[in-house]
């Protein structure tokens, strides 16, 4: 089974805002550092760590980067070392996010 599913912004904002999930940005530090959405953790892919994603279950684990590509790549990372839960990636990351009309910190 796939450990890394895709999903949309409307379904990842709906699991922010209710505290659902935490939300991984895997972009570099000046990409976050231009525009990124509140309450983010960053883990840059150069220097993804699996081991630095939070192994909780009580919550979601969503990935995003720009437009979702880097994302799905680190997703497939964590699942590598046999976390025990699905990891989500945001489909189309903060350009869709910021498209839909969702606030960014810049």
């Amino acid at each position: 089974m796939d450990k890394v599913l895709d999903i949309d912004v409307q379904t990842a904002k709906a699991w922010l805002d209710n505290d659902e999930a935490i939300l991984i940005d895997v972009r570099e530090q000046d990409e976050y550092e231009l525009a990124h959405i509140e309450g983010a953790h960053l883990l840059p892919l150069s220097e993804f760590d699996a081991e630095q994603v939070p192994d909780i279950r009580d919550k979601k684990i969503i990935m995003q980067c720009r437009s979702g590509a880097r994302s799905h790549k680190a997703g497939v990372i964590a699942h590598d070392i046999d976390r025990p839960y699905t990891i989500y990636n945001m489909a189309g990351g903060i350009l869709a996010w910021a498209a839909s009309g969702y606030p960014v910190k810049e």
